[in-house]
């Protein structure tokens, strides 16, 4: 993490279901990072609103997207939160709602290219801090980052 300082990290283990999200049904991918944010953003002050957040996850809802896939090829009703929770940046608006946070929002599908993206909106002056949740390994976690010397 060259250049950045954690601020804060969180782990949300495989084998534990996160809590239910209001506005968000059938499947635990946007409860989850909204688990995570918060387990972040509870150890630090939320005061600066210039926290952007990036989420990276290399498929997205897959759970979701698989049952409104069967739905329509069974001619079923799709229910409308699909709608909305079917664009990853849904919880992340859900997240800067509930936390007062100002700053952008990103999705992204590895790793190397959330660092990357949260280095470019800290340099670019576009965030003070950046929120980071990973999906992308067996446990999701978060880590609130800053550059070097700020915080």
């Amino acid at each position: 993490m060259s250049g950045l300082v954690a601020l804060a990290t969180a782990q949300w283990p495989a084998d534990a279901e996160p809590p239910k999200l209001a506005g968000f049904v059938h499947s635990d991918f946007n409860p989850l990072v909204a688990a995570v944010a918060g387990q972040c953003l509870r150890q630090v002050s939320t005061q600066d609103e210039q926290t952007a957040l990036v989420l990276v996850s290399d498929l997205g809802d897959i759970d979701s997207a698989v049952h409104v896939a069967k739905a329509v090829d069974d001619g079923a009703r799709v229910g409308p939160l699909f709608f909305f929770q079917s664009v990853p940046n849904a919880v992340l608006g859900h997240i800067a709602a509930t936390w007062g946070l100002h700053g952008p929002v990103s999705c992204v599908c590895d790793t190397a290219a959330g660092l990357d993206t949260a280095r470019g909106l800290l340099a670019d002056g576009d965030a003070r801090r950046v929120l980071l949740i990973d999906l992308s390994a067996d446990l999701a976690s978060g880590t609130l980052l800053a550059e070097r010397g700020t915080s």
